[in-house]
Order: structure tokens, then sequence, then C-alpha cells
């Protein structure tokens, strides 16, 4: 973050000082650093308290001072504290006041700075991946790890924002109306990226019309020298573009008939020709329009969904004047960045050789499909054996038993060899929704093997049975994060 003593913490965030652990001068308290973690070892560091549901952060002041921090922000006084404090009313908010002063300060020094916000029901986080590597060869960029995305994480990512940082790459996701408007308030962006108006919490949200309007809150809040980057094959967010005060640029796939274009207008970067090699990576070719540049690209990604990630991602540089050969040389040396994001690990095991498709970090209907194929296009000829782990989609609300009951028909469709359905172990409604999966693929009426299981133990030992029985399988692992897979796939990791 950019240097700040504790009066000028307090005064961003109207708190109130307390400086009875500290004998010296308040100005000596530089804050270079902030965090919610007490355990993490920071320098300078400023410890953001927050009161979770199982933990309170309030508790941990004597362990933040060992590791580094010198002030904390509280919601209440704490008589006897370790170390000088910070009262305000919230501390999540004030921990969104800290971090919209602070991309405030940047964006009035000297030197250029662009805040680039993205946002989708799928593909936010390979797309926000792509971008970074690809600014990171031009100049300091700040983007999160993982999917830090929300009221505390977009807030600890903007803090990373100093005086030497160029781009800032923010995530933005969202639960419900007004959430993305309000991330846009704490880290106001110059360029806006739509990817795709899907399901993703479509259960919170009350329905896809209200995921639309969430979703525009993004392009809403961009400036009039602004740019708004639209998918012109997403159906509703072409809408969008009435509803921005930016420059609109669009970018898509022109040749592929299952995602048509929805807008006559032109493309300032597109993808066509699209194939993929023998281990489901996608190979096309990119065209940059206002310069006629063409060139052919090799994702080191799984799945031909990630063209479009890459082409959201190519526009955005291109956009803000990235030399195109620096674009191309990153999209043709990416690889996964993102723990459980369409990761591929090849494990040898009790003399049994296997593949791990994992993609256990979130799910969503089109997510799904698309790690279906995913899964699919692993496949190194028509005998190798495919399983999908599939767990439970979580946040979908009404109709969630029918989507999952449309995936495992999905599934089967597909040719899949094995659906492996599993519940949560103490979770009622997980069990509910793994049985809709193996429901729904019974009703494909075709030879995939169906198993339905409780927890990720039980789907333990079914997996093991399954490799002892079909060598050199591939093994797709996907469902929200609650599901628990990823401890799954760590586990698998681990042996």
């Amino acid at each position: 973050m950019i240097t700040m003593d504790i009066k000028e913490i307090a005064e961003a965030i109207n708190g109130q000082i307390n400086l009875d652990a500290f004998s010296g001068d308040a100005s000596s308290l530089l804050i270079t650093n902030v965090s919610t973690d007490s355990r993490q070892v920071v320098h300078n560091g400023l410890f953001v308290a927050i009161k979770g549901e199982r933990v309170d952060g309030h508790n941990f002041l004597n362990v933040a001072k060992e590791n580094g921090y010198i002030v904390a922000l509280v919601d209440h006084d704490m008589p006897h504290a370790p170390l000088p404090y910070i009262v305000v009313d919230n501390t999540i908010e004030a921990l969104g006041q800290l971090a919209q002063h602070n991309i405030d300060v940047r964006y009035h020094n000297e030197s250029p700075f662009t805040l680039i916000g993205l946002t989708g029901s799928v593909g936010k986080t390979t797309t926000k991946d792509l971008l970074k590597t690809i600014l990171s060869e031009e100049a300091p960029t700040v983007a999160p790890v993982g999917s830090f995305n929300n009221e505390i994480g977009l807030p600890l990512t903007a803090l990373h924002v100093n005086n030497d940082t160029r781009y800032f790459v923010a995530e933005m996701g969202a639960n419900h109306l007004g959430e993305i408007r309000s991330l846009t308030q704490i880290a106001p962006p110059t360029v806006g990226i739509e990817l795709k108006v899907g399901t993703a919490h479509v259960g919170e949200f009350g329905g896809v019309e209200n995921i639309y309007e969430a979703k525009s809150e993004l392009v809403e809040a961009l400036p009039e020298q602004g740019f708004a980057l639209l998918n012109a094959n997403d159906p509703h967010i072409v809408h969008m573009a009435q509803r921005t005060s930016a420059a609109v640029r669009w970018f898509g796939i022109i040749d592929d008939e299952s995602m048509p274009l929805q807008t006559t207008e032109p493309l300032s970067v597109y993808a066509s020709h699209i194939t993929l090699d023998d281990f489901g990576q996608p190979q096309f070719r990119l065209t940059f329009t206002s310069t006629s540049e063409e060139y052919d690209i090799h994702l080191g990604l799984v799945g031909r969904h990630n063209v479009m990630n890459a082409v959201a991602a190519a526009t955005a540089a291109y956009i803000i004047s990235v030399p195109t050969p620096t674009i191309v040389h990153t999209l043709n040396t990416s690889t996964a960045l993102s723990p459980h994001r369409m990761a591929v690990q090849n494990i040898h095991l009790n003399d049994r050789s296997f593949t791990i498709l994992d993609d256990t970090f979130n799910a969503n209907p089109d997510s799904m499909r698309a790690a279906l194929n995913g899964l699919l296009s692993l496949k190194k000829n028509k005998d190798t054996y495919t399983i999908a782990i599939l767990g439970p989609m979580f946040e979908l609300g009404a109709g969630s038993e029918q989507m999952h009951a449309d995936i495992g028909y999905t599934t089967a469709q597909l040719g899949v060899n094995t659906l492996l359905a599993v519940g949560v172990k103490g979770n009622q409604f997980g069990q509910e929704l793994a049985h809709s999966y193996a429901e729904g693929a019974q009703k494909a009426h075709t030879n995939t093997q169906i198993f339905c299981v409780e927890d990720i133990q039980q789907a333990e030992t079914q997996l093991m049975q399954l490799l002892q029985e079909h060598d050199d399988s591939i093994v797709l692992f996907k469902g929200s994060h609650a599901s628990q897979l990823s401890e799954f796939v760590n586990h698998l990791l681990s042996l």
C-alpha cells in the first residue's frame, strides 16, 4: 500500500485513535501493509480485526503484535490492548474505506495508473490471471491470487497498490444486487470487462434478469473517458452497451455455431479457427481488427471455453496500448495461476497412472458444462476411460434439483464413462443434489456407469476401485467450494 501514518488512516475511515499502548509520536506509526490474518508475518502492518461466524479477530491482537503489526483496527474499545488501535463502527466497511482512500491517492499521483474491473458468471479468475500475466510484462501490476473478489478480498488486494503500481486488475464478484456497485466505489475502474451473464448464484439473485442487473453495475460505473469491453457472443451482455457512458469495444468468437454473435457491431479483437490439441488445449487464430494483425495462439490451459477468457484479456491489454507481440507471447506461454482452476495433474499411485482435472474452486451449470467438455478434450484416444466426480452446486436457489439432473443427463449424453455423484457429509440438501445428478444421468439411458455416494471418503473408496479396473483414466473433480472436493484432490496429491 501507499505508506500512511495512523492519523491519515483514522481520518480516511472516520475512526478514533487510542494510543494507550504507545508512548511515542503518533506520526511515527507508519503503515505499509494491511491484513486480516494475525498469523501472517508483516512489516509495519495494520491488523484488521473481523468478527466472523467462528472466529473473532479481536481475540488475536497479541498474535498480531508478535507478527509485525503495529496498529489494530477494531470495532470497540479494548482496554489493555497490546498495541495502539483505531476504533470504527464496522471494520469491514472501514477496510473498504481505507482501500478506497489508497486507490484515490494513487489516482492523484502524477504517474499513469489504470484500474481494470472485470466481472461475469464464469471465467473471471482465469481472465484475471491471463491479463495480470500480460500486463506484468509491461509494468508493475497488482491482481488478486485466486478469487479475492468480494467486500473483503477486493479491498485487501486494492491495498497492495502503491505509488509504483501501473495496473490494477480488480476481479468483482457478486451475490446480490448492489455489491458490484459498492466494489466500484472502493476501486473505481477506467476499463470494465463483461464476460458472461450466467446462472452462478441465481438462487440468491432470484433470476438471471437480476444477475444481468448486477453485472451491469460495472459498466454503469465507468467514466466517459473509459472503455466498456463487452462479450459480443452473450445475448445479455450486448444490451449493456446502452447502460454505459464509456466507449464500447466488442470482443468475441466469430465461427462458433453453438455461440453465435449477438451484435452486428464490429469486433475489436476476436478468435476464429478453434481446435483442441491432444491435451485438450485450444489453438486458434487471434485477430486485432484495427491493425489487421492475425496471430496463431496455443493456450496452455485446458478447455475450449478458455478461448473467450483469452480474447477478453487480449482485448483489455490491446485497448490500453500493450504491444500485440507482448500479448501474443504471453498467451502462448500461459499456464494456470490460481489453484483448483482446470488444473491438470498426472498421478502414479499403487502401480496405476491417472490424470486429474481439478476444477473444484466453485461450480455453476455453465462452468460445469465447460469442465465436462474439458474432461472429454483430454482423451488421448477413444478408449481412454473418463470419470466425472461431481459435487453439489450450491446457491442456485429454486430449481436446484432440476439443474443438477440436467447436468447428470448432460454427463451421460456426452459419453463420460462413469459419473460419481458425491454428497456432503452432514448436509441433507447436498445429499439430495447428488441424487439429482444420478437420476438425471439415468434418464439419458446411455452406457455411463453411475454411482452416488454420501461423502468424499466413500467417493475415494469407489474411485480407487475404478482406477484398479481402468488404468490411465482421466478424472474430473468439479463442485462448489463447499462440496469439499478440493480436499479430496489435495489428499490424492499428498499420497
